[in-house]
Formats: structure tokens, sequence, C-alpha cells
């Protein structure tokens, strides 16, 4: 399916989404990037439809080509302060207040959001397989989480966050049964299926 440029009509119109809402572990990572009016790519999509290799090739691509775009992490702690959903927007609006170029008008994956400023917005269910900028910010926010996911790795290897990036993979969730939880774990999540409490 070919993906829109441009949805409000405003040339400088801003896709946001973000990577890692649903791990147990780490980050919220969102991006926010604008793209200029004839850009193209023949296999951007979803970064969730894309290969690790695919996305790791359009990386650099949308950086060199696009208007400007950005990227935010909201750490895990706050996470658990605020809840994911809050960490969510705030990571998307700290990722469109990083951007070098002042945005028109912003177009968000997903069906909730906050006002931006004054900026106008629309949220747009499955944006990231409709709107090329959304795209384009779901790759960004999923390879620079990976990247990060995959560096802490070292820290606590019986994890795998290398493989699974932090998200609730059967290994996963018998590593944290096993080992018990690490100081990137979100504590406000359900870590474990039959989890109670844990003694923090």
């Amino acid at each position: 399916m070919k993906l829109e440029s441009n949805f409000s009509g405003n040339t400088l119109e801003a896709g946001t989404d973000e990577a890692g809402r649903g791990c147990l572990a780490g980050p919220v990572v969102a991006a926010a990037v604008i793209l200029p009016k004839d850009f193209k790519h023949p296999f951007l999509n979803d970064s969730k439809q894309l290969s690790e290799k695919k996305r790791l090739e359009l990386k650099p691509f949308i950086e060199a080509n696009a208007v400007s775009y950005a990227v935010a992490f909201v750490w895990q702690k706050e996470i658990d302060e605020i809840n994911i959903l809050n960490a969510s927007i705030l990571a998307m609006h700290k990722s469109i207040e990083k951007l070098q170029t002042k945005v028109e008008f912003i177009i968000v994956d997903g069906n909730r959001f906050k006002a931006f400023k004054e900026v106008p917005h629309q949220t747009i269910v499955k944006g990231d397989s409709k709107y090329l900028s959304i795209a384009a910010a779901s790759v960004l926010a999923k390879t620079y989480r990976d990247q990060y996911m995959e560096l802490i790795h070292a820290e606590h290897v019986h994890y795998n966050w290398k493989k699974n990036k932090g998200y609730p993979t059967k290994e996963h969730r018998a590593a944290i049964r096993k080992h018990g939880i690490s100081d990137y774990h979100r504590k406000s999540f359900r870590l474990l299926p039959e989890q109670l409490h844990f003694d923090f």
C-alpha cells in the first residue's frame, strides 16, 4: 500500500510515534520526523512490518533526507511514576520539542495524545502504515530503542535483551523468575503472569 506524504496540507507537518510501550524493561522512545514533500523510499512502512536489517538500512536514509528529525527517551523510573500512556505522550512531546524546524501540524500514531503547545494535531489509528512521516518516526524510535537495549544487554546478559529488547517473551519472563528484576525493569508493570508483588 502506498503511504501518503501529508495529512494537513501544511508543509511543516511532523509525524510522531513511539517504541517500547509494551516492554517490561527499559525506556519508551519516541521520534518526530518532518519529511520533504518529494520524499520516497521503496520499502518505508510501519517499523513492525520491516525486518531489523531493513530498519537499519532506512535509519540513515531518513536522517539524511528529513527536513528535521529528533528522538527522545523517557526512562523506566518515570514510566513507573506517570504510567506508560503518559510517558509515551511525554516522549513524543520531547521529540517534537527537539526538532530544529518549527512545526505547523502534528500527526500522531494511535488514538491518544495531548496537545503540544498551540500546534494543531490529529491522531491516526495505524498511522504508521498510512503516512510516510509517522512510518519514518516509527523506524527511528524502534532502531534507537533497540540499539540502547543491545547496549545494556552486557550488564544483564541473562535477560537476553539483545534478542528480546525487553519485550515480555517467555525467555525474558523465565529469567525474571530465576534472577529477579534489575534497575531497568518497570516496577509498575505485571512482570510475571502470576505476579503478586516484588519486594523492591
